[in-house]
């Protein structure tokens, strides 16, 4: 169940730019504020029960925020105030990955020892770096999401924050990927790999 939430959770964020434009072209702020609030006081409220005592407060302040900018545009009918959710999320990765280098593993290093627990010499200040690299993407992304939310037309900010966006993460994994195969040249059997290796292998 709690995957499937996860799931569900996961797929909100994404369509949620789209929905935001159909919504305010459509309904109009205030039935969409509802409808919104509809939506996030139950999952809240699910995300509460789900919680241990000890983890409520850490489960509050996104949704709670969230639940109040959205509390607002629909007293003020001012759609802006739904659109700040992208900005959110950003900032909230930004504040775990730069958290995480306050650690000895960083965050980054954290997911590729679960993929690869034979990890190679150092890769763990490889992995550092790219931590601060995330970090400085998810603080342009936030940045960028909070200027279209202010200043540009909703399409503009439904275009980035629900294509563009996405486009320049894989575009980001891409890279990393890529470079961290260059970098400690570990290749395995697939095809991909064995392609890779071609390509990337050091003379």
């Amino acid at each position: 169940m709690r995957a499937l939430l996860g799931v569900l959770r996961a797929l909100l964020v994404i369509a949620y730019p789209a929905a935001i434009y159909l919504g305010i072209t459509h309904l109009g702020p205030r039935t969409l504020g509802l409808a919104l609030l509809a939506l996030l006081l139950p999952n809240l409220a699910l995300r509460l029960a789900q919680a241990a005592p000890e983890q409520r407060r850490a489960v509050l302040p996104l949704p709670l925020t969230i639940a109040g900018l959205v509390g607002l545009g629909a007293a003020l009918a001012e759609p802006r105030f739904y659109l700040v959710l992208p900005v959110l999320v950003n900032l909230t990765l930004l504040a775990n990955f730069a958290a995480s280098l306050r650690g000895p593993v960083s965050l980054v290093e954290r997911y590729a020892r679960l993929q690869d627990p034979d990890f190679p010499e150092g890769g763990p200040a490889y992995c550092r770096r790219v931590t601060v690299a995330w970090c400085w993407f998810f603080a342009a992304n936030a940045l960028a999401g909070a200027g279209l939310a202010l200043f540009a037309p909703v399409s503009w900010w439904a275009l980035y924050t629900g294509v563009l966006a996405y486009i320049l993460v894989g575009l980001g994994f891409t890279i990393e990927f890529l470079v961290r195969k260059r970098v400690f040249q570990r290749f395995g059997d697939s095809l991909a790999d064995r392609l890779l290796a071609r390509l990337l292998r050091r003379a």
